[in-house]
């Protein structure tokens, strides 16, 4: 099979197309026959070598596919060969076959294709295990999320709006915030043309948001907690703004804000099984429905990865960028 690799962490030229054996799927596990793969921004980390895999995880980039269930591990009952599959993938999702956890593949929603359906397994993961299982966002609650042109973010204000709550969001120019709006968000601040604490705090009539999903971190973090409400709630889950900030203690004190994060990729099998289960039991039947689809802004076959990591770290994109492999 061919798959993309790189030798040593540099910019999008180091990864190159190679061949490789078809793994075995193992006790527990499935062979997907990759049909299309999102690009992401922990893939970025990697490549540059920031962000290095588990020991137990294919050095391969690629966290989500969409494909073929070929093959079936030892103890694997709850799907058959020839099913059609989205999942989460520990690495290798950049590869014509690909091994995952039974437990983190998904069906793919009615109606979809396997490029769309491929956009959203590592997005979708992480939205809801960080801004509903984590932060516990409730009907009629508002949410600031920063980022919201992105992957992640779109993804964000379509599940906060689905599951009713208000929607804020800061992106970075004055195309993006429109696209925002267009996709639910109430509010969309330009974060390079303003600081958005003002705008939140009037829009909330000084009182705050009651949740923050954060992946700016940096400078921000100081101020999410401004524009948190009493007893708010702060999930960071990237920190594209700088890993460090300096924090006013005393303010989350007096707030009583509560703030936490993850990372998915290093969690348990287990811990990636359950949101999985909980997005098959309250997600999968809108998607079925045909209430959210994902927002595929542009698609590259594999022998082009290096293109989509470009155009993915430009910032000049909306939505989803997915590699294509048929």
């Amino acid at each position: 099979m061919k798959q993309v690799i790189f030798d040593t962490p540099g910019q999008p030229e180091v990864l190159y197309l190679a061949d490789a054996e078809i793994p075995t799927p193992g006790p527990g596990q499935v062979l997907i026959k990759v049909a299309a793969a999102g690009v992401n921004g922990p893939d970025l980390a990697q490549r540059k070598g920031n962000y290095p895999p588990p020991a137990d995880a294919s050095p391969v980039l690629g966290l989500e596919v969409a494909g073929e269930i070929v093959a079936l591990g030892q103890g694997v009952d709850q799907w058959q060969t020839g099913q059609a599959v989205c999942a989460l993938v520990p690495g290798g999702g950049y590869s014509e076959y690909v091994l995952t956890w039974a437990g983190h593949c998904l069906p793919v929603p009615k109606g979809w294709s396997l490029e769309e359906a491929a956009a959203i397994p590592e997005t979708f993961f992480t939205v809801w295990g960080n801004l509903f299982m984590r932060a516990r966002l409730q009907p009629g609650e508002t949410v600031l999320i920063h980022g919201g042109s992105g992957g992640i973010g779109s993804s964000a204000i379509a599940l906060a709006k689905a599951f009713g709550a208000r929607v804020l969001v800061t992106s970075g120019s004055p195309e993006k915030c429109a696209w925002c709006r267009q996709l639910g968000a109430e509010l969309a601040i330009d974060y390079r043309q303003q600081d958005f604490v003002e705008p939140v705090l009037d829009w909330t009539q000084g009182k705050g948001v009651e949740v923050v999903l954060d992946m700016a971190g940096g400078d921000f973090a100081n101020k999410n907690l401004k524009v948190l409400a009493c007893d708010g709630r702060m999930v960071s889950i990237a920190m594209q703004r700088g890993a460090r900030a300096e924090v006013d203690i005393f303010r989350l004190m007096a707030k009583r804000i509560v703030w936490t994060g993850s990372t998915l990729r290093p969690q348990s099998v287990a811990a990636k099984a359950a949101i999985a289960a909980e997005l098959k039991a309250k997600v999968w039947p809108l998607l079925n429905e045909g209430a959210l689809k994902p927002h595929i802004f542009a698609r590259f076959s594999l022998q082009d990865c290096a293109a989509a990591h470009h155009l993915l770290e430009s910032g000049n994109h909306s939505g989803k960028v997915v590699l294509t492999l048929k």
